[in-house]
């Protein structure tokens, strides 16, 4: 007979990584799983119903992005979006693609795997405007640029407006590509969307469903796709449309955006509250990022001397879910490349912790993660004496 030792409350501070479903999302979806179920493409009443759902998210998605509904294509996810905006330029115009030093590695690999330039970013993660301007002055024919708008590991925000300056003005035609899949809880998107030719989405960070994304394309924009097939998203993306996913994911999209200055205010609070308990309370501790760097939702700190597996191991224990890097990369424990691209130090990197909030997040939350990660570090710190 074995006992269940697990704790009888988590606390779930891992938001970049998924976001639970928002019950509004939920609800929208139900209806298509069981009798709104025909495929949107076919002729008949029950498939102009499921096409009718498509074309009104549409809809709202265009509305929370302020672009035009026909820019607008749905996608299996982020990772889908940046490697088409990638490659599919690459392979339509050929020339150099362009990336930050700590991009996703949905957009790192893509650039590497096409022989393209990585530029280097500043100690506080932001990629320098003036950096990325004098490497494209030293380079020809570069077709495609990729700079998220919010880094997934530590939460720092790229200024979009003066990137877009420095591409279109030493790469005149390059596509400009911005992963945005951390900015939707954060950033107003319509102050994104005027800077950037493509932009990319992934429903489960706002509190949508999983496998579903959002790709949007500024008309006269031409990239080619990667998915080849039925014709769907006017030949830009095929295959069966997701449709109770792409209504989940307009609804979640819709909530957010409807509910992001409140929600950045009063995570924004927490998540100060957090960080300060943290380095007040470990002496090892340090703030990743100065304040006004980051977005609200992300509390990123470095535990010097200390290894990340281990205190994840015990903030599992007590029931506290957070992570040490992106979600794709925590399960190998491989040092951030992130964080090593903003120059900190092996101690510092090796002792990584990124608590992430999100809508569901409480002020019980921060004070149990708080107290859990001290009496963890407390823990290790003995150990090690």
């Amino acid at each position: 007979m074995t006992t269940n030792s697990a704790p009888s409350r988590y606390v779930y501070l891992d938001h970049a990584a998924t976001s639970p479903l928002r019950p509004e999302a939920r609800a929208a979806m139900e209806p298509f799983g069981d009798h709104l179920y025909a495929n949107p493409s076919g002729s008949h009443k029950f498939a102009r119903e499921a096409r009718r759902a498509i074309d009104e998210a549409r809809d709202v998605v265009a509305e929370a992005i302020g672009c035009k509904p026909g820019e607008v294509v749905f996608t299996s996810g982020g990772t889908e979006g940046a490697n088409t905006a990638i490659l599919g330029t690459v392979r339509k115009r050929g020339g150099t693609a362009v990336c930050s030093a700590t991009e996703h590695h949905a957009v790192l690999h893509c650039v590497e795997h096409v022989n393209g330039v990585v530029v280097p970013v500043s100690q506080q993660g932001p990629l320098n405007a003036d950096v990325l301007r004098e490497t494209l002055y030293t380079l020809s024919d570069v077709s495609v640029v990729s700079v998220m708008a919010v880094n997934n590991e530590t939460g720092a925000i790229n200024d979009m407006e003066s990137i877009s300056h420095a591409v279109k003005g030493r790469a005149k035609g390059a596509v400009l590509h911005t992963d945005a899949v951390q900015a939707a809880c954060w950033l107003d998107l319509r102050t994104l969307w005027p800077h950037v030719d493509v932009l990319t989405l992934s429903a489960h960070k706002f509190g949508g469903p999983k496998g579903v994304g959002i790709m949007v394309i500024r008309e006269g924009v031409d990239v080619e796709p990667l998915i080849f097939g039925g014709g769907q998203e006017r030949d830009r993306r095929s295959g069966t449309h997701n449709v109770a996913g792409i209504v989940g994911a307009a609804t979640a999209l819709q909530i957010t955006d409807r509910t992001r200055a409140h929600e950045v205010d009063r995570l924004g609070a927490l998540r100060d509250e957090l960080v300060a308990g943290l380095v007040n309370g470990i002496d090892c501790a340090v703030a990743t990022l100065q304040p006004g760097v980051g977005v609200a939702g992300t509390g990123h700190v470095c535990l010097e001397g200390l290894e990340s597996e281990s205190l994840l191991y015990l903030l599992d224990n007590a029931g506290v879910c957070v992570s040490a890097a992106s979600a794709c990369a925590s399960g190998a424990m491989e040092p951030s490349h992130v964080l090593a691209a903003m120059g900190l130090s092996k101690d510092l990197i090796k002792g990584s912790l990124r608590f992430s909030l999100g809508h569901t997040t409480t002020h019980a939350d921060i004070t149990a993660a708080i107290e859990a990660t001290v009496a963890a570090a407390h823990r290790l710190q003995a150990v090690k004496l």
